[in-house]
């Protein structure tokens, strides 16, 4: 059955407010990423989702059916791999602009294509394969101003640094993707956002002996805050998927840059390079050209799953 279309508007509006909220909420681990380590940022994301998640899924009704597990290792295991890219990802937002940030982690989309086909064994033809080489020329246009730091002495390799550790951020996270992918077989998606922000609030705590300190109560609002944020935008783009198909909702991700360039110039005094921007050009098109793609392969297996149930 085909949505109506005030349900198509509702899901975009409902993405862009997550997207953007999304946005806000590394903004607020950016600001207090001078008091706090990632590990301990970690943390108060994590531990600060769950009253939202909880409040949401008694809502629904799933409150039981999130708690409930098919397997607790395959949890643990998409938990320490989720952790790891929230840690690296953090790490990076201490290091470099927030419009930076946001431009490295569309790699996430081109990663989960290659890792899709070697995990899942998708099938990857031309025109994909041909998005994620164009996609990564885009990333390497970006990252080259900062990989070419460790040839300069006088450079500051931190900033180069933090875009390797965004860039493995963004594989973790597509690792993630590509796992859930398999995980929902068997577990509920309920199960999975709840019991992600369980296990990372827990595995957060094993950074406490490496300098977690008490921040001040500007920096703890902030971590409260971006807690909540994360939360409530979890939800958001879960709602959003709800309303609206995933070929017309997926491209609006690509509005963060908007909200990070902004959101980096008024608050962190950011002003992106022509370079930067140009890359994250290319790269946004390779998404999109993915994005386009997949909805035609959906398309065509609707066509046959219809042709086989009329005259299978």
């Amino acid at each position: 059955m085909s949505l109506a279309p005030e349900n198509t508007f509702r899901a975009i509006g409902l993405k862009l407010i997550a997207v953007l909220l999304f946005v806000v909420m590394a903004a607020f681990i950016k600001a207090a990423s001078s008091e706090v380590p990632p590990g301990e940022a970690v943390f108060f994301r994590s531990f600060f989702a769950v009253p939202v998640i909880v409040l949401w899924l008694f809502s629904q009704g799933e409150l039981r059916t999130g708690l409930s597990v098919a397997s607790p290792g395959a949890h643990l295991f998409r938990g320490f791999v989720g952790v790891t890219a929230m840690g690296l990802s953090f790490t990076g937002l201490a290091i470099l602009p927030l419009y930076e940030v946001k431009a490295i982690q569309y790699a996430v989309p081109l990663f989960v294509v290659v890792l899709a086909a070697l995990y899942l064994g998708e099938t990857v033809r031309k025109v994909r394969l041909t998005a994620v080489g164009l996609g990564l020329i885009g990333v390497l246009i970006i990252l080259w101003p900062r990989m070419t730091a460790f040839s300069d002495a006088t450079a500051d390799n931190r900033l180069a640094l933090g875009a390797l550790l965004v860039l493995v951020s963004s594989l973790c996270a597509a690792f993630t993707q590509v796992y859930v992918r398999k995980m929902v077989e068997t577990e509920n998606a309920a199960a999975i956002v709840f019991w992600f922000s369980i296990i990372a609030s827990c595995l957060a705590l094993v950074t406490l002996p490496f300098g977690w300190t008490v921040p001040s109560a500007k920096a703890t609002a902030f971590l409260v805050g971006a807690g909540f944020i994360g939360g409530t935008a979890q939800i958001l783009v879960t709602n959003a998927y709800r309303y609206g198909d995933a070929s017309v909702i997926a491209p609006f991700d690509y509005a963060s840059m908007l909200f990070a360039i902004g959101i980096g110039y008024f608050v962190f005094s950011e002003v992106p390079t022509l370079q930067m921007l140009a890359g994250a050009a290319v790269v946004i098109a390779a998404g999109v050209l993915i994005i386009f793609r997949e909805h035609q392969l959906r398309l065509q297996r609707g066509k046959a799953r219809r042709h086989v149930s009329k005259y299978g």
